[in-house]
């Protein structure tokens, strides 16, 4: 296990990265006295923390959760935004945007509260599994506050506009079902068996084909700001450069020998 950079007051290390020999790297978020609700120094740990997975090629996919009963409660009101507003929210901005673009796949997986920026958090990853039960809370009108942790973005794409505004409107919160049940996330499950659900998803991405994966992952981030013809053209190098790569030929040849593809081996 790899402890992230931590800030000075807290006693344990506010993020946790850990891999595991399958290429499933996990970063937990550890505030569990303060249902891991977000500092400054908790967001630079992260940031590092995501910078380590993308530079480390072995990582083939990332979960996200939270350490104890919470995904996250969200920013940590008890706690100053350091050195002031403005930088903060920007450096949480680099925070999204880097697991937003990170480039292999991101599950999120959500346990108990998952509040405010907590809740927005878990949408900037390219999946989200939940429990039941876990909660949903978009309240920052309740707060006096907007939106933050990408939610103006991926909210009305989620859902759509008017849902969204509800939503956010009226500071609701959802439970994962309810979540799940309007494409909010992908998919809820009894709380015991969410650690399984994610590790089957998290291993069947990490058996998959890295390369093309990524891929996948940048043209459909970018889909609904790009015209049609763009986007051809985007498939068109994407598939010219995947032609040549070694994933396709151990895809072609699994193929013809009638066996599931080793895209471990074609990296």
């Amino acid at each position: 296990m790899t402890d992230a950079k931590n800030a000075v007051r807290d006693e344990e290390p506010t993020i946790l990265l850990e891999r595991d020999d399958d290429g499933v790297a996990t970063l937990t978020l550890n505030r569990p006295a303060r249902k891991n609700g977000i500092h400054r120094g908790m967001v630079d740990a992260a940031i590092t923390a995501l910078d380590e997975v993308a530079s480390d090629h072995r990582n083939r996919v990332l979960v996200v959760t939270g350490a104890g009963n919470a995904f996250c409660s969200g920013m940590d009101l008890v706690e100053p935004m350091a050195p002031d507003e403005l930088t903060f929210m920007r450096r949480v901005g680099i925070l999204c945007r880097n697991l937003h673009e990170l480039p292999i796949p991101t599950i999120a997986k959500v346990r108990g509260p998952a509040i405010g920026f907590g809740a927005n958090f878990a949408l900037c990853c390219d999946l989200v599994l939940a429990a039941d039960e876990s909660t949903f809370g978009e309240l920052f009108a309740a707060r006096g506050l907007g939106l933050d942790g990408g939610g103006s973005w991926s909210l009305p794409r989620l859902v759509g506009p008017q849902k969204a505004k509800e939503i956010a409107f009226f500071a609701q919160s959802l439970t994962g079902s309810q979540a799940a049940a309007i494409g909010l996330i992908n998919k809820s499950v009894p709380g015991d068996s969410l650690d399984g659900v994610v590790a089957e998803w998290a291993s069947t991405l990490a058996a998959g084909p890295r390369r093309a994966l990524s891929m996948i992952k940048s043209q459909i981030n970018t889909a609904l700001e790009t015209s049609f013809s763009a986007a051809l053209e985007k498939e068109a190098v994407a598939q010219a450069q995947a032609a040549r790569a070694s994933e396709v030929k151990e895809g072609v040849k699994a193929f013809f020998e009638k066996r599931k593809p080793d895209f471990r081996a074609a990296d």
